[in-house]
C-alpha cells in the first residue's frame, strides 16, 4: 500500500482529467448521440413491456429455461421468429445522473489505482516520463476500453458504437498517462 502514500496524487488528477474529458466526448460533441436505435412504435412497445413489471436487469428474449432447453426445436423456431433480444431495464423515473457521475468518477480511482500499482511495482520511483506514460497508459487503456470489445461480440452491440468507446478510452489513457508521467515520485 505504500504506492497509494506516493501516488495519490497522479491517480486523483487522473481520475478529474478523465471525468471532464468524458462529459465532453458525452455532452459537448455529438459522439455519443446517435448510438442506441430508436423503435419505430415506442409508445406501443412501452405499453406492452409495462405490464410486465420487469424489475431492474437484464432480460434476454427468448430465453430458454436451460442449457438443455436451448436446442429444442421449440426454441430454435424462437430464435427463427424473432426478434432476439437483450433487454436493460433500468429504475422507473429520472434518471439519476449524480449518482452515476459519482461512480464514474470512482471507477476513473480504482483505474488509476491499477495504473499506478502496476507502474510503481514494475518502474519504482525516479522512472522517466515516457517510461511512466507507457506503462501506466497501456493498463489505463485496457481499463478503460477493452472490456467494450465484448459487448459487440456478445451482446450485439454496434460495432461502430464499440470503436467510439474505444476512442475515448484512448483520450482517457492519454490522460491517465500524462498525469502520472507529470506528477510520477522522484527518486
Amino acid at each position: 500500500m505504500e504506492f497509494l502514500t506516493e501516488l495519490w496524487l497522479p491517480i486523483l488528477v487522473a481520475a478529474a482529467f478523465v471525468f471532464v474529458i468524458s462529459a465532453i466526448l458525452h455532452m459537448a460533441t455529438p459522439l455519443h448521440a446517435d448510438e442506441c436505435r430508436k423503435v419505430a412504435d415506442e409508445d406501443a412497445l412501452r405499453a406492452v413491456l409495462r405490464p410486465q413489471n420487469l424489475a431492474p436487469g437484464q432480460y434476454s428474449i427468448p430465453r430458454p429455461d436451460s442449457m438443455k432447453d436451448m436446442c429444442t426445436p421449440a426454441m430454435m423456431e424462437k430464435y427463427k421468429q424473432g426478434p432476439v433480444a437483450l433487454l436493460t431495464v433500468l429504475p422507473a423515473g429520472v434518471p439519476r445522473m449524480g449518482r452515476c457521475l459519482l461512480q464514474w468518477f470512482l471507477f476513473c480511482i480504482v483505474v488509476g489505482v491499477f495504473a499506478g500499482y502496476v507502474a510503481w511495482i514494475t518502474l519504482g520511483a525516479g522512472a522517466p516520463y515516457l517510461t511512466v506514460f507507457r506503462v501506466t497508459g497501456t493498463v489505463a487503456f485496457a481499463g478503460y476500453a477493452l472490456a467494450d470489445i465484448g459487448e459487440s461480440i456478445w451482446r450485439g452491440r454496434l460495432w461502430g458504437t464499440t470503436f467510439k468507446y474505444l476512442f475515448g478510452g484512448l483520450l482517457y489513457a492519454l490522460a491517465t498517462a500524462g498525469a502520472f508521467g507529470w506528477l510520477w515520485p522522484h527518486a
